[in-house]
């Protein structure tokens, strides 16, 4: 089909199957736009049941709709909508060709759930900071805290991001900033609030999560001695080579005199490298000729397999003749087939043992989170524990 061949042409000629072919890759590609910046996106081709599902979603438009309610915090539409209507735009603009209607709400659909589900993530985290700071005190000590630790952080975002957001835009006066912040589909009180989530919650985690857990030694000998599989290694070697091709010459003896030359040159001269690097005809001859640790087997030629992993080392070879080409080799280095020791490895199963305890922790933390902060959503399922928004509490109040 010629690339000029209409689009509606071609859809009005196919079957309803085809279509709806067309239209989930059409959408699996625009998605791989839409989602390049937002979080938890997948920019993979929606199957017809998602895309039957986000056609039939209501949605909100009022920004101030409540699509979320996080304990006693309430999320706004207006608080993430700005985000997803700038990257529509900015996607739109850049498409150069009408995108169906049904397409961009696929889309919108999608960034909103996954947009409204990071934000929750950072006000229960948020939350669970404040719970931790007023116990079981009264809903005015809450409230009091509340204010307190908002104040804080308020400065801080004065002090340490309104300046680096002073000097990414050029600007001076914080009006400027947020005229330039607004251009950008954001403002100074949405950095802010995010600034102030972020901090609250990374406070919480960091009291939660231990970053730099112990690990004993008797620890890492259970994991070596689980895991013994993973750290056997095959036989392994490193060498210098000078290759001479066939095809750069007459004939196979024009190609046998230049390696025998080449290789006389070398032992005499007693630098393989510096001849290979001059004349060698191999893809690592601008590096000496040198061939870092490679495991028996993978190479290619089973002739200079062979040969790597059977002559003597620190000795030049003599004359191997392969398929295509003439080599001459030295095995500088040479380790046999077997379980790695404990010595060499122990620094690595310490990372890998550090890094399931912090995940761990954080999971951990995680279920303690949803265990104490009720959540209700529009897109409850979203939300491990989530209960559905009423329908009634998700209308705008009348101002």
């Amino acid at each position: 089909m010629p690339s000029s061949f209409p689009f509606a042409t071609f859809c009005a000629a196919a079957t309803r199957p085809c279509r709806l072919r067309l239209a989930v890759v059409a959408i699996g590609l625009l998605l791989i736009a839409f989602f390049a910046s937002a979080p938890r996106a997948s920019a993979q081709a929606p199957t017809q049941q998602q895309l039957d599902e986000a056609l039939a979603a209501d949605l909100p438009t009022d920004p101030a709709t409540l699509v979320a309610m996080v304990g006693q915090s309430p999320i706004l539409l207006g608080e993430i909508n700005p985000k997803i209507e700038a990257r529509i735009k900015e996607v739109l603009a850049g498409a150069g060709q009408e995108v169906p209607e049904d397409q961009i709400k696929f889309a919108r659909v999608r960034m909103l759930r996954g947009l409204l589900s990071q934000t929750i993530q950072n006000r229960m985290f948020r939350e669970s900071f404040l719970l931790d700071q007023v116990a079981t005190q009264t809903a005015e000590k809450r409230r009091e805290a509340d204010a307190t630790m908002q104040a804080k952080a308020r400065q801080m975002f004065f002090e340490s991001e309104v300046p680096e957001l002073r000097e990414q835009y050029d600007v001076m006066s914080l009006t400027d900033l947020d005229e330039k912040l607004r251009e950008k589909s954001s403002s100074i009180a949405a950095r802010e609030r995010e600034f102030i989530d972020a901090m609250l919650g990374h406070l919480y985690i960091r009291g939660k999560v231990n970053r730099d857990p112990s690990v004993s030694l008797a620890e890492i000998h259970e994991y070596y001695q689980i895991h013994q599989d993973e750290f056997y290694q095959k036989s392994r070697a490193r060498w210098e080579q000078i290759t001479v091709m066939h095809v750069n010459f007459p004939d196979k003896n024009a190609a046998y005199d230049e390696i025998w030359g080449l290789g006389r040159e070398a032992f005499f001269g007693g630098n393989m490298q510096a001849i290979a690097k001059e004349k060698s005809q191999e893809p690592f001859a601008s590096d000496g000729g040198v061939h870092d640790w490679t495991n028996q087997g993978a190479l290619a030629s089973t002739v200079l397999d062979q040969q790597i992993f059977s002559i003597p080392t620190n000795a030049m070879s003599q004359i191997i003749e392969d398929v295509d080409a003439y080599h001459i080799i030295r095995v500088t280095d040479r380790e046999g087939a077997g379980v790695t020791p404990l010595a060499d490895v122990q620094d690595d199963i310490r990372k890998i043992l550090r890094a399931e305890k912090i995940d761990k922790s954080q999971a951990e933390a995680m279920e303690e989170v949803q265990a104490r902060v009720p959540v209700w959503s529009i897109f409850p399922e979203d939300i491990p524990g989530a209960k559905p928004l009423p329908r009634i509490a998700s209308r705008p109040t009348n101002r």
